[in-house]
């Protein structure tokens, strides 16, 4: 026998080498959540799904434009109210400037005595003259909304008189305006001064006429 032959001879024989067992499908296979998670993750939205995103998308677009269109349209009645109310009481300021004119002019004119109106003819055209240029104000006035406030005979205002003093003797109910002191103005609702007067403070006589019944 020859040395190899020997050698093989005297080496004892090993185990086979075997070839690892070939993966099964189970154990190659990804659990089942991250399979389905996968897919999802892979898949395109259905029709169904996407109609109801855009349907979703359009109507909060249409929300947000309709919110936009409502403010824009509060904003614009805002400043037409606003410029209404600028135009109606633009003459506000001229007006209480002249309130002083036509104070002196009312109260020249309740101070001129009976016989000068039947004075001479220069006294009389005087007297003509100072009440035509108080008309023209007074109807320069209404013309703008203006209104002169006299209140005499009427239930005192709270809105639209201020007492200065009590009338005794007046045979009036207690409140009633007796006697006028300074004219009042008022500009449409707006109330440019106060008329100034005495107010009947009240009789025995005329409280028992006083209806009281509801």
């Amino acid at each position: 026998m020859g040395e190899d032959e020997k050698r093989q001879a005297a080496e004892p024989a090993g185990d086979p080498v075997q070839d690892p067992p070939p993966a099964s499908e189970h154990d190659s296979a990804p659990p089942a959540s991250e399979a389905v998670a996968q897919e999802d993750e892979k898949a395109p939205p259905s029709p169904e799904d996407r109609i109801q995103e855009l349907a979703a998308a359009l109507a909060e677009a249409e929300d947000r434009a309709l919110r936009q269109l409502a403010e824009t349209e509060n904003i614009r009645r805002r400043f037409e109210r606003e410029r209404a109310e600028s135009l109606k009481y633009a003459a506000s300021g001229l007006a209480r400037d002249l309130l002083n004119v036509a104070d002196n002019l009312y109260r020249a004119l309740k101070a001129v005595p009976d016989g000068m109106r039947d004075g001479d003819d220069a006294a009389k055209n005087f007297l003509i003259g100072v009440e035509m240029t108080e008309k023209e104000l007074i109807a320069a006035f209404q013309k703008h909304g203006i209104r002169r406030i006299l209140p005499v005979g009427e239930t005192f205002s709270h809105k639209e008189h201020q007492a200065m003093f009590e009338v005794e003797g007046t045979g009036k109910p207690a409140g009633t305006v007796v006697e006028l002191m300074q004219p009042g103005y008022i500009m449409h609702d707006r109330l440019l001064r106060p008329a100034m007067v005495g107010v009947a403070k009240g009789d025995p006589e005329a409280v028992e006429h006083i209806d009281t019944t509801v």
